[in-house]
């Protein structure tokens, strides 16, 4: 058996920052001690640099099948261990949609065959195919995805009746999209009306308002309640949002959870000036008083994981009038990154990070052995050097579109290593030959 031996390195595990040395081997960490001698292991000295578990990512998009000119598996997957996230969950609103677990099992063999991360996929619940998500293992995937909002086309769930059925049938994590559609479209017309097709990009969180995040969210978390399903409310955006969600008990004794994403805890509806239709994300960027909230709720423990909703368009989708630029944007490389400099700021602890960003989605989603750095667990490790500088520029962006709305800016600390189930499949900017990911398995 191959072994690895990382030396002298500062862990963030648990709530705890401390020194060890890890042995791999086998896919796993053999071992977690101060002074490991092991004759034989390729060693690999980190000394001065954090040791993370692989950040697991709850909500992507990587576009495969369908829409690959955006992104596809190979690049995204590729774009994400660049930023240490060992593993994600994948969106069902691809081309076919993700709603047979015929088209389920097509992606884990896609994903089989070229993901360099750890890979699940959320099945898509829509209006017509409750018999079929019935059929559906718990243990299959991640989970249930609803869009309760049209962030996605067709794939709008809003049959009070079937909405109410689903989560009374699964025993898997719903995880829910929460806007208006009555309260998006009645505001959309009313802005076309002012500026026709071309409604400044600092109407969209007016558009897509508070109003409605808070509605859907509410609705959704009544009916959870009602029903005693497992709800994770995706992409929290509004401070009054956060008011739903409870801290006074642990996260795996909760049964309804909140997500928040990276740009909603770094951008304001100030940065629309600046930067555009690149920040045009569904739910939209709101005020910086709503970010504070949101900052808040992530600190007490009403918010429970931070994602990215990485969603990529090329620069040219992007750069479209409001009516025609699509939502969403490339943010998985640099979620990590951009949570650090908040540490570097002063916002938030490198413990807090660990456990947000990393402990928590394996906790939510049950995942097994991953998502924390223990003995017997799979070896899904992040290196970070806190004390290099590094500015994002086209150059160093791995995603397939080819753009990053973080351009321009400096972030402190940076990736060096990542480890995919025992093999260090990035290293500082290169990328191993192998592709290393295996399929998410559960504890349900």
């Amino acid at each position: 058996m191959k072994k690895t031996l990382i030396k002298n390195a500062v862990v963030v595990n648990e709530g705890r920052v401390f020194e060890s040395d890890i042995l791999l081997g086998d896919g796993v960490i053999l071992e977690l001690d101060r002074h490991i001698i092991e004759p034989n292991a390729q060693v690999i000295d980190v000394k001065g640099k954090h040791v993370f578990p692989g950040v697991i990512d709850d909500q992507v998009h990587f576009r495969e099948p369908g829409l690959t000119h955006k992104g596809d598996i190979v690049s995204e997957s590729r774009a994400a261990i660049a930023g240490g996230v060992t593993s994600f969950m994948e969106q069902p609103n691809t081309i076919p949609q993700t709603t047979t677990i015929k088209k389920l099992e097509e992606k884990f063999e896609r994903a089989r065959e070229t993901s360099f991360a750890n890979y699940s996929f959320l099945f898509g619940g829509t209006n017509d195919n409750l018999e079929e998500l019935k059929r559906l293992d718990k243990n299959a995937c991640s989970g249930v995805k609803l869009f309760l909002g049209s962030s996605t086309g067709n794939m709008l769930v809003d049959d009070a009746d079937v909405i109410e059925k689903i989560f009374s049938s699964t025993e898997m994590v719903i995880s829910a999209h929460c806007e208006d559609e009555t309260t998006i479209k009645r505001n959309l017309e009313k802005f076309k009306m002012q500026y026709g097709e071309d409604i400044p990009i600092k109407c969209h969180p007016l558009i897509r308002s508070a109003e409605a995040c808070y509605l859907s969210s509410s609705k959704a978390i009544a009916l959870a309640k009602k029903t005693g399903a497992r709800l994770h409310v995706f992409h929290v955006s509004t401070g009054k949002e956060t008011e739903l969600f409870r801290n006074d008990i642990p996260l795996a004794e909760k049964k309804i959870t909140a997500e928040v994403c990276i740009h909603h805890l770094w951008f304001s509806d100030a940065d629309y000036d600046s930067l555009g239709t690149l920040i045009k994300w569904n739910p939209a960027v709101k005020t910086a008083e709503d970010r504070g909230l949101l900052w808040s709720a992530l600190l007490d423990d009403r918010i429970d994981v931070v994602a990215t909703d990485h969603a990529p368009h090329t620069w040219e989708e992007k750069n479209n009038v409001y009516t025609k630029a699509p939502s969403g944007g490339p943010l998985v490389q640099h979620a990590l990154p951009a949570m650090l400099e908040k540490y570097h700021e002063g916002v938030i602890s490198l413990e807090k990070i660990a456990e947000k960003m990393c402990h928590n989605p394996a906790i939510l989603f049950q995942v097994k052995k991953r998502g924390f750095i223990k003995e017997g667990y799979y070896a899904d490790l992040a290196v970070v050097d806190l004390n290099s500088p590094w500015e994002v520029e086209q150059g160093n962006v791995a995603y397939k579109c080819g753009w990053s709305p973080f351009e321009g800016k400096t972030f402190g600390s940076k990736i060096t290593h990542t480890f995919v189930n025992g093999h260090l499949a990035y290293d500082n900017g290169a990328f191993s030959v192998g592709r290393f990911g295996q399929r998410l398995t559960f504890n349900r």
